[in-house]
């Protein structure tokens, strides 16, 4: 897949993978700006359970890179109070699915503080949590939480699906006056995988994927990526589901638009209903449940928008209604078998 000029083509780079990208990030902004604080549950020291924030504490010492209690309720309640006074405090919950007992912090506290002061106070914070599965994490290390975040006004939410993106939407993400919840699929921290997580499905390719500039760039937050251009079908993909959709498309030799979303809200519905009104068909996929997920308000906004252009009705791919099975786990991932049976109907429709 070639890649267009940017304004980031004469920077150094280094290939990294997401894990080594997001702490580059991260050591970026706190180099830049001493406001930067990162903490959450055994972030400092030990680096992180899986070594995002590795070497950050030795670096920039105990008081700006530090380890909490296990209460993540109480890491966003301070969290929203440093930001609140001045600080650009980046929180990490250990797993999405911990994140639970935080969510009135997040939807009550920090998504509302600029409204409810008449913009005399901002909460610019930023929540990092990996989500997903494929490390064999069962029912509770492998949720994708997403769609309840982007039912909060006031709240970012954002998934990167490549290292480039990672740490340009971080630095992105830190910079942004408002709270932004930062999603890591953790399939993809090591590299994109399916079916076997020994083995990878395809590897990063060209500058936006694996080679990262150094030092300081920015991803715009609210902009969606075209990964792959096309006329036969458009597949709307974020995170892990976006190297299922390349795999899938490669394999049955389709042309297909390929939206990696990343920003989930803000969402890019140009670009959307662009991609959708020149195909006029539609495959959405993610990993979370089916069910109230994500899919369906893209399926809304898709027949609002573009109901004249379509040829054949909305595909969702997505996990089954259930909790996350650790026996299971592949079968409840939507593979690129399922994929495949969607984008079939949707091509054979009349």
């Amino acid at each position: 897949m070639a890649k267009a000029a940017s304004k980031h083509d004469n920077m150094k780079t280094q290939n990294l993978n997401m894990i080594e990208a997001i702490r580059d990030a991260l050591d970026v902004k706190m180099s830049q700006d001493k406001d930067v604080l990162v903490f959450g549950e055994d972030v400092g020291y030990f680096g992180g359970v899986f070594r995002c924030t590795a070497g950050l504490q030795e670096k920039h010492g105990l008081h700006r890179c530090f380890d909490t209690p296990i209460s993540e309720g109480g890491i966003i309640g301070i969290a929203v109070g440093m930001a609140a006074n001045g600080l650009r405090p980046v929180a990490e919950i250990q797993f999405a699915d911990y994140i639970y007992p935080a969510y009135d912090q997040i939807a009550s506290e920090a998504a509302r503080l600029r409204y409810r002061s008449n913009g005399d106070f901002t909460a610019p914070l930023t929540i990092r949590t990996p989500v997903g599965g494929g490390i064999y994490g069962g029912t509770t290390h492998s949720q994708s939480p997403e769609a309840l975040f982007t039912h909060i006004a006031g709240l970012k939410t954002i998934i990167p699906s490549n290292p480039y993106d990672a740490k340009g939407m971080l630095i992105s993400a830190i910079e942004d006056n408002d709270p932004v919840l930062f999603l890591e699929p953790k399939r993809l921290y090591n590299g994109p995988f399916f079916g076997d997580p020994h083995k990878p499905a395809v590897s990063w390719k060209g500058q936006e994927l694996g080679d990262v500039p150094t030092g300081h760039y920015t991803v715009p937050l609210g902009k969606a990526r075209h990964m792959r251009k096309g006329d036969d079908v458009t597949i709307l993909a974020y995170g892990t589901m976006v190297w299922i959709a390349e795999a899938v498309a490669d394999e049955m030799g389709i042309s297909a638009d390929i939206l990696d979303l990343r920003s989930l809200l803000p969402l890019d519905i140009d670009a959307i209903e662009a991609s959708v009104k020149k195909t006029g068909r539609c495959v959405i996929l993610h990993e979370a449940t089916r069910t109230s997920g994500f899919g369906a308000e893209l399926s809304a906004q898709v027949q609002e928008r573009c109901f004249y252009h379509l040829e054949a009705p909305i595909q969702r791919v997505t996990g089954w209604d259930t909790p996350y099975p650790h026996a299971q786990e592949w079968a409840y991932f939507p593979g690129p078998k399922r994929v495949g049976i969607a984008i079939r109907k949707v091509l054979e429709a009349a």
